[in-house]
């Protein structure tokens, strides 16, 4: 259901259901989360892209399982939610930078699966997005989390109580998408090129005191921080950073 490769030092993870537009699913979800798991321990692995096979990036909860989800048990229904919300932040937490590559369509849970990635580059037109869980009576819990992050409690509240799909130019406006382009794929490919000459140990520690202080009080925050600076500067490649800006060496 899904598909792996590395390409130089980027990780690129494809949704390979085009028949089912490429709909989160159990088994699929089990197979992310291996791969993810095996990605964040690699060094070769740099950066990481997740996009959608054929013209969908994601239709969110296939309507099959959907279907199914009345007749769970309580528990049953806690252990599905529990296993995408395991998947969620395991992106969300990915030590490395995660790109999601919105080929086209990205609803409810895919483009809950979009904004828990650091950065999201979409089609202006072509990508859509939107949280249609209200218009079936559902509610969109786990994904409103990472949405609020990303976006605010204002934007949030229209997207999640209108329910309606906008396309990636209005997703750009809003603060959702970070960069718009005719060719999303090879758009992510060349920021995963530019992000991997970053510092692989600056973006991990940078990553991590972000989602650390975002719930911190200003004054928690900028305890935390000050311990951060003290970890970060023992780093070779701090040393080797300062060493080269003092030398003029790139």
């Amino acid at each position: 259901m899904i598909k792996s490769e590395i390409i130089n030092n980027t990780a690129v993870i494809t949704l390979n259901r085009p028949e089912k537009r490429n709909a989160l699913h159990p088994f699929m979800v089990e197979q992310m989360k291996l791969n993810l798991k095996e990605l964040a321990e690699k060094d070769v692995v740099h950066s990481l892209i997740i996009t959608g096979e054929g013209n969908t990036f994601c239709a969110g909860a296939d309507l099959e399982y959907l279907n199914n989800l009345s007749d769970n048990t309580a528990i049953e229904n806690y252990d599905d939610s529990r296993l995408l919300a395991e998947m969620f932040l395991m992106i969300y937490e990915f030590p490395k930078p995660t790109i999601a590559a919105v080929n086209g369509a990205a609803i409810a849970g895919g483009c809950g699966l979009a904004s828990v990635c650091d950065f999201i580059l979409a089609h202006p037109e072509e990508s859509k997005f939107g949280y249609s869980e209200v218009k079936i009576g559902f509610i969109p819990a786990i994904v409103s989390i990472f949405l609020l992050k990303k976006i605010g409690e204002g934007m949030a509240k229209q997207l999640l109580l209108e329910g309606d799909i906008i396309p990636g130019k209005r997703a750009y406006e809003i603060g959702l998408v970070n960069y718009l382009s005719e060719d999303v794929y090879e758009k992510s490919l060349s920021l995963s090129e530019r992000l991997n000459k970053n510092s692989l140990a600056s973006i991990k520690q940078t990553k991590q005191m972000i989602n650390q202080i975002s719930n911190l009080s200003v004054r928690e925050a900028v305890n935390h921080c000050i311990n951060l600076n003290v970890i970060s500067r023992s780093t070779a490649d701090f040393k080797n950073g300062i060493n080269s800006f003092l030398n003029k060496d790139k």
